[in-house]
């Protein structure tokens, strides 16, 4: 019997030794297992940091943090880059809002307090100069992290943004200036006669110049367009010198102009200002030493809370008696001696 006793533990305690091989063999696989499973991740993490970061640096996005408690300041690769920074350097929030123009400094500390006062976000593009000198615009996102409805960082994206800028800038510029003279075109023109015709006043809102160029085409045909070209532009210059009180000098088509004038304007000064253009234009333009002579009239009519296209007919009409009266001069319509039935240039 007591032979028996110690081969029954000699047996009981083989078994748990076996099983205990079992269950670490069982862990150790668990964990070999677990072990790929994270390598994996890794990698796949990586790879998609990898592509993150390729992407964000193709598109010119950045990631930037700042800590409300202390303002410090947590930027990836792209934001160093768009502010021309070595990657990594240490950032000092105050130094950083010099980089921003004063316009959109005021906007971005104006938008910055609110979400963070209202636990929010906002939106902005911003002018910046970098470290290099250079300006760009950048588009920024923010929002605010709250713990226990405690603001306590704000985050987002900053984007370079300065191509598109200059691209819309340049669409812009395509659709309300005139490409050969830099003035306003018609489009510009006609959108800013109407904003005034909108006034609801009741008194004259202003004063409407059409000038034409007289003697334009005799200088076009006899020395050619390039020639006339040149006039153009120079009649376009002394005309935005003669008028720097005007609210807005436009070309509105071949060789005629506009020039709106604001209420602080009366009609004396109006009448002075349509000699001054006449004198102006009258003077010979040098071109390669030949001198090539223009001439102007001006028509000019009242602003008031009549639709656009009747006020522009009545500075029309005005214009085409200016002419008929042996052109080089001006004159004003006139409600009351409105003759607009005999002036060919009002019915076309």
């Amino acid at each position: 019997m007591p032979d028996k006793l110690p081969a029954r533990k000699i047996r009981r305690s083989a078994a748990l030794r076996r099983r205990d091989a079992v269950t670490i063999g069982d862990l150790k696989a668990q964990l070999e297992a677990q072990a790929i499973l994270i390598r994996d991740q890794a990698a796949s993490l990586a790879h998609s940091r990898k592509i993150f970061d390729r992407s964000s640096t193709a598109a010119k996005i950045g990631v930037w943090e700042c800590n409300l408690a202390d303002e410090s300041l947590q930027w990836t690769d792209v934001v160093y880059d768009i502010f021309d920074l070595p990657r990594g350097s240490a950032l000092d929030r105050k130094e950083i809002l010099k980089c921003y123009c004063e316009a959109s400094l005021s906007e971005l500390l104006l938008k910055r307090g609110r979400a963070i006062q209202e636990r929010s976000g906002f939106n902005m593009d911003a002018e910046i100069v970098t470290a290099k000198g250079d300006r760009r615009w950048i588009r920024i996102t923010a929002t605010v992290e709250c713990e226990d409805d405690v603001p306590v960082r704000i985050f987002g994206m900053k984007q370079d943004i300065t191509t598109e800028k200059i691209l819309w800038d340049r669409t812009r510029y395509l659709a309300e200036f005139d490409i050969m003279t830099g003035l306003a075109n018609r489009t510009q023109f006609q959108s800013r006669l109407s904003e005034l015709s909108e006034l609801q006043t009741g008194q004259p809102v202003g004063a409407l110049l059409l000038v034409d160029l007289d003697g334009f085409k005799e200088v076009n045909d006899t020395f050619g367009h390039v020639a006339g070209d040149d006039c153009l532009k120079e009649a376009a210059r002394r005309l935005k010198e003669v008028c720097r009180e005007a609210e807005l000098v436009a070309r509105i088509g071949g060789d005629e102009f506009a020039v709106l004038l604001g209420s602080h304007l009366d009609l004396k000064a109006s009448a002075d200002l349509a000699l001054a253009i006449i004198d102006v234009l009258n003077r010979p333009v040098d071109r390669f030493g030949q001198s090539l002579r223009l001439g102007a009239s001006v028509g000019i009519a009242l602003l008031d809370t009549a639709a656009p296209g009747e006020m522009f007919m009545q500075a029309d009409t005005a214009l085409y008696a200016a002419k008929a009266a042996g052109r080089n001069t001006f004159r004003i319509f006139k409600p009351d001696h409105d003759d607009r039935s005999k002036s060919p240039r009002a019915a076309a």
